[in-house]
């Protein structure tokens, strides 16, 4: 009776291949595909880039994925990118509870002027989101005032 060599299970004689786990055994030529899948990782500031792409989720995800939870670069760009989004949400939050007001306080003229200055606002968050991404992806790593210092405190730079 053979074991594998990679799992230690039990093989009947003249399989190539493990029907535990996959592996191939003895006379088997060994695919590249799975050594290949495994040694190839993403480089870190294609990472840190991506922690920006779909704001908290993708930070949180690079935050538990294994390579990259112990790199320090990631890690601060995946904290930042949460950081900024939540600060985002509580922005929006606020900034949409002023705009009813100041609507319902000015019979609507008001409401106008800060659909408008919503829309600029808007435009602005998306030029600083991809700057964000654009320095992550240059190995930068470019401190918001005063979520950058504590995206750094938190992941230990």
């Amino acid at each position: 009776m053979a074991f594998c060599p990679k799992c230690g299970a039990q093989m009947a004689e003249g399989t190539t291949f493990c029907g535990s786990c996959g592996a191939p055994v003895g006379g088997a030529a060994p695919s590249m595909a799975p050594a290949a899948a495994a040694s190839s990782g993403m480089a870190s500031n294609v990472a840190g880039l991506l922690t920006y792409v779909l704001g908290f989720i993708t930070g949180i995800i690079f935050l538990v994925i294994e390579p990259y939870k112990n790199d320090k670069f990631v890690r601060f760009h995946a904290f930042q990118s949460i950081f900024f989004n939540v600060a985002i949400v509580v922005f929006w939050i606020a900034f949409t509870i002023l705009s009813t007001i100041l609507g319902l306080i000015s019979f609507g003229v008001l409401g106008i002027v800060m659909g408008l200055l919503g829309l600029v606002i808007s435009l602005l968050i998306l030029v600083f989101w991809i700057f964000l991404m654009y320095k992550a992806y240059n190995n930068e790593r470019y401190m918001i005032p005063y979520i950058g210092p504590l995206a750094a405190k938190q992941s230990g730079v």
